[in-house]
């Protein structure tokens, strides 16, 4: 995965979480001094969370922004989205890139046209994400970032539809999908906090990141 620089946008963001406590949330006031909690959040996503949440990315794209050793399991979340919003921004300059070849056929063309406008759309849900998330609306958060893990499915979708057809953005669709999957996770760990009744009425229910998998024929490699 390719990482590029942290926005000053979201260390604002970052700032907020760190200096300003949270009531009522002992998963959010823990001492990362003392406790891992980027390793420990991870981890309970991966083991508790959904069968397609990776582990290692989790890690290797969180670590690497130094913030998140000194943040709390908000400011994950917001470096989770702002990753997510960094990648969409990095993927439609790729993906102009390769329109700007010309020696695409029709339907690799067309392909990226849709791929262009999910990821253009994917931009502005990612924003929105993140204010419902600031203002504690984590089932509007959830819906938000729930549309952009599937605007990266239905853009490598839009590649299969063609046999012998090989998606140029793998990498990018599996990465966007992933830093969306540890935002969600966080979001649902910070909505059963506020409301522990909620996970003993849904728990049966599969995490969106399960139905999103079992909805699509491809897998990413």
């Amino acid at each position: 995965m390719k990482h590029i620089s942290f926005s000053s946008f979201a260390l604002c963001f970052l700032f907020f979480f760190l200096v300003t406590p949270t009531p009522n949330n002992s998963i959010s006031t823990l001492d990362a001094s003392t406790i891992d909690i980027t390793n420990r959040t991870c981890r309970k996503c991966a083991e508790e969370y959904s069968k397609t949440f990776s582990y290692d990315f989790c890690i290797s794209s969180l670590q690497a922004i130094p913030v998140s050793h000194v943040t709390n399991i908000h400011g994950l979340a917001i470096i989770g989205m702002e990753l997510a919003l960094e990648n969409a921004t990095n993927t439609i300059s790729t993906i102009k890139y390769l329109l700007s070849y010309g020696t695409l056929d029709r339907f690799a063309v067309v392909a990226l046209q849709d791929c262009l406008e999910l990821y253009a759309d994917a931009l502005v849900t990612i924003v929105d994400g993140v204010a419902a998330f600031l203002t504690e609306h984590y089932s509007v958060a959830n819906v938000k970032v729930s549309a952009v893990m599937e605007a990266s499915t239905t853009c490598e979708e839009g590649f299969s539809e063609k046999t012998g057809v090989v998606s140029p953005l793998t990498e990018e669709n599996y990465n966007l999908f992933q830093l969306s999957d540890i935002a969600l996770c966080i979001i649902h760990m910070l909505s059963l906090a506020l409301a522990p009744w909620r996970w003993q009425l849904f728990s049966n229910l599969p995490a969106f990141s399960d139905l999103a998998l079992s909805s699509y024929s491809w897998s990413f490699k």
